[in-house]
């Protein structure tokens, strides 16, 4: 039983891995280069972004698509670029750290 218990445990640690290594992994992909936590850069700071996008049911398949394919409009007209680098697994990892900013 305390086997289960281990392995329930270890594997519920490692699935939720990416949320945690995330501010490592927006890092990796450059989005640190425009963006920062705490405030304004080039874009909007992810606090900014999370609290735009708070109570939206969509909001995260919105900016998975964002990060991705790139947009302008929605924060000014600054363009951000598309992220080829950023396959969809990272992207849905890297939003939803973004949308727990707070």
């Amino acid at each position: 039983m305390k086997l289960f218990v281990a392995a329930a445990l270890a594997a519920g640690l490692l699935s939720s891995a990416p949320a945690f290594a995330s501010a490592d992994l927006a890092k990796a992909k450059n989005c640190m280069a425009c963006h920062s936590v705490e405030k304004k850069l080039v874009g909007p700071s992810y606090k900014d972004v999370a609290a735009k996008y708070a109570g939206q049911g969509d909001a995260a398949a919105k900016l998975v698509t964002k990060v991705q394919k790139g947009g302008v409009g929605n924060w000014g007209q600054i363009p951000m670029p598309p992220n080829p680098q950023v396959n969809e697994a990272d992207a849905k990892a890297l939003v939803e750290w973004i949308l727990g900013q707070k």
